[in-house]
């Protein structure tokens, strides 16, 4: 048994305190999977209960250095708490006050220093600004007030043997003030020496200062990252109007129980799932079908929590509440997807695990071959703080997981439930769209168009065997067997009994009715259990020739009547396949129906390849066929015939106007059932992972660039060194850089 709990997270600075966390996880005995998002700040864990607990889960993280708190129920379906959101309020505005008090002393700092700095007499700035003693005052605040997170955060590190980007900044801006502290108290030391007793404080301030901005910033966009599961959970109600003692009562939406009577009046949004009890009226349902046309409600219907009523009042049951509605499952799943890592994330997690300790390394040799090849403290010192202030593991960490979670959260809002990264990430690739028929490319609601007995109307026997078939068949969930009742309700024919009822999968029903045993199924199957289906030969044809499914029913082992039953396309079916193709896709058709009724369906959507007469167990083999033969394939069905299918495709996706089974075996959930919504789902994946290549490029160049030169390799032939100011900023905006590129994903639309 594997339970998954996920953690918010507290104290983490970059992309290698999550590595660290999830090395702590991971080595907890019972833990078969960690994930720690640093975008989103969370930890996703599956673990054995028999073998270790959430306590030990959260005693791994503490001794790493940091805090993890279970989400609990609620948050999962309502999002964040007032304490965090007023945490995060807090912390936003600490970072303001320290970004004023650091920008306006390193203002004045560089303000004293322009002189210097310009080789220019500027006799407007007064000379005391230079004096190094008031720099030194004027730099104390913003070096222990302002940078006191880092010190701290590089002091946890060291406690456990870790290195983080806390280290890098508290080690560089530390090396530029302590030494310029020491020039100001000894000056004579460098005087001695024939060296001039420079000072850097500005250098310590101004970093200092540009790194919490660039914080302060990517905090915000991160922030932003979220938004979809905002704009999901501001969908839902706040409160609902219970009937309890035969009175109206506003509870919170948290108080509905289960069973719980609820009256909705015009305009208001549906609080929780349901089954409307009483009362008529037409529902907006297009935040989960895309639909935009209200849907009309009666008795016996099911209404979906978070959807709008737009005209009469009515009453309904409480079906499902709390994480059980349909919104909340969205929410978590998406939750779940935002918290999941993207193969293509594995080469910067390997990189990030090394990266802190690498770049010291760097940072020392570079300190050590520039004071001996030219004997210059300070020249040592600039490169080796600018190595130290230039790199920045958040870039790598940010580069992947901000992308997903935009990605994902896009996805939601188009109605597009992708369950993890690794789906998101593999959806790009797909080759092949195998495409289920009933329910999918059709609407998954047939009628029953032409009925037919062996001996005519004469003997009168019509009503009796519609009565029989549809009493065998109102037994079965099958959509053809659903048209069979129908059609029998229309004739107003009573169901009565069935004894020993059995469904042959992918053949047909059997059983007892009033003590005459009825097969309906498909001719293949009666042929093989040896019932003669000789008759009807040109009815048969003619009909499939229409594009309609023929079943037969056969009572007491004879063939007694022919049925064609027709399915309606879906509306988007046509338009769906020709964007699957223009896309480069090859398009299949799968489907049990018979053959010349696939090709009729299959020839007016375009589709060329069809494999008909499948059964449910040989759709997984289907599948697995065109995988062989090196295809990437994406299976699209929504029955629990399909579900096997759906596990062996790359890429499962659930039209979710199916089956629970369906769903839950799929990659990708397309709630609303229009075929288009697949093409927008590959072309969302497409732009996901053409944002996490820009990301991870622009981290990989701007590190494997930014700290060559830091370290002064441009200086023996331009003579020109990194200021460690400019090294600060550009760190600080690298990971600002990134969020903000995958925050591009936004404005993502579908066009043909």
């Amino acid at each position: 048994m594997i339970d998954t709990i996920t953690l918010k997270l507290r104290g983490m600075s970059c992309a290698s305190c999550a590595n660290n966390i999830e090395k702590a996880i991971n080595s907890v005995s019972g833990v078969s999977e960690c994930n720690v998002n640093f975008g989103a700040e969370q930890a996703t864990v599956k673990y054995n209960p028999q073998k270790t607990d959430i306590k030990q889960i959260q005693d791994a993280i503490d001794s790493a250095g940091y805090v993890g708190i279970p989400l609990q129920e609620q948050e999962m379906i309502t999002g964040e708490d007032d304490e965090e959101k007023t945490a995060r309020i807090a912390e936003s505005r600490d970072l303001m006050h320290k970004i004023i008090l650091g920008g306006v002393i390193s203002i004045i700092l560089i303000y004293g220093l322009l002189p210097m700095m310009t080789g220019l007499e500027l006799p407007f700035i007064p000379t005391w600004l230079h004096n190094p003693w008031l720099q030194l005052v004027l730099t104390v605040p913003v070096q222990f007030w302002c940078g006191y997170s880092f010190y701290t955060g590089a002091w946890k590190a060291v406690k456990r043997h870790n290195a983080t980007m806390d280290t890098l900044i508290a080690l560089g801006t530390s090396a530029a003030f302590f030494y310029s502290l020491f020039a100001t108290v000894f000056p004579n030391f460098f005087v001695n020496q024939g060296l001039m007793p420079e000072v850097y404080y500005e250098t310590a301030a101004v970093v200092i200062t540009l790194i919490l901005l660039g914080k302060f910033f990517e905090n915000r966009a991160k922030g932003q990252t979220s938004e979809a599961i905002r704009k999901l959970i501001g969908l839902q109600a706040r409160d609902a109007r219970v009937i309890r003692n035969g009175k109206e009562v506003d509870v919170p939406i948290q108080e509905v129980e289960l069973d719980d009577i609820i009256l909705v009046r015009p305009g208001e949004k549906i609080p929780v799932d349901g089954e409307v009890i009483q009362g008529t009226s037409t529902i907006d349902e297009a935040m989960m079908t895309g639909e935009s046309l209200p849907v009309k409600k009666q008795p016996g219907d099911q209404v979906i929590g978070a959807t709008i009523n737009k005209t009469g009042s009515f009453k309904f049951r409480a079906t499902r509440i709390g994480k059980d509605t349909v919104l909340s499952q969205i929410v978590q799943l998406v939750r779940q997807a935002q918290g999941s890592k993207a193969p293509i994330q594995r080469l910067a997690d390997q990189v990030t695990g090394w990266f802190v300790p690498v770049v010291i390394a760097i940072a020392i040799s570079t300190f050590v071959i520039w004071f001996n090849a030219m004997g210059n403290i300070s020249l040592a010192l600039i490169t080796t703080v600018g190595v130290l202030i230039i790199a920045c593991p958040c870039a790598l960490g940010l580069a992947t997981p901000t992308s997903v979670m935009v990605g994902t959260g896009k996805g939601a809002e188009n109605g597009i439930l992708i369950k993890g990264a690794e789906s998101l990430e593999l959806a790009h690739e797909i080759q092949t769209i195998v495409l289920d028929k009933t329910g999918t490319l059709t609407e998954g609601k047939p009628t029953v168009i032409n009925f037919m007995t062996v001996g005519g109307t004469a003997n009168g026997n019509e009503l009796k065997l519609i009565q029989l078939a549809a009493t065998l068949e109102s037994n079965s969930e099958h959509p053809l067997a659903e048209a069979v009742v129908r059609y029998a309700e229309s004739q107003t024919v009573e169901i009565t009994d069935v004894d020993d009822f059995e469904a042959v999968a992918g053949s047909g029903v059997q059983g007892y009715v009033s003590d005459r045993f009825i097969q309906i199924g498909t001719q293949r199957w009666l042929d093989e259990i040896g019932i003669n289906t000789g008759m009807f030969v040109e009815e048969k044809q003619a009909w499939e020739s229409l594009g309609q499914t023929v079943i037969w029913i056969a009572v007491d082992g004879q063939v007694e009547a022919l049925m064609g039953i027709a399915d309606t396309l879906k509306a988007s079916s046509i338009t769906a396949v020709r964007m699957m193709q223009k896309l480069g896709l090859s398009v299949v058709m799968l489907t049990g129906d018979n053959r010349p009724t696939a090709e009729a369906i299959a020839s007016k959507v375009g589709i060329e390849q069809v494999f008909a007469e499948v059964r449910p167990d040989q759709k997984a083999a289907v599948v697995k066929s065109l995988q062989q033969q090196g295809k990437i394939v994406a299976m699209v069905g929504d029955g629990i015939n399909d579900a096997p299918a759906l596990a062996q495709a790359d890429v499962g996706m659930a039209i979710g106007t199916g089956t629970d089974v369906a769903i839950a075996a799929s990659d990708i959930t397309l709630i609303s059932g229009d075929l288009r919504s697949i093409v927008t789902a590959i072309k969302l994946s497409r732009a996901t992972i053409n944002n996490i290549r820009q990301n991870l490029f622009f981290a990989f160049f701007y590190n494997v660039l930014g700290i060559p030169i830091a370290a002064g390799v441009l200086f023996p032939i331009f003579g020109w060194l990194l200021n460690p100011i400019i090294a600060g900023g550009a760190m600080a905006f690298s990971s600002v850089s990134v969020v903000t590129n995958a925050l591009r994903l936004r404005n993502f639309q579908l066009k043909e």
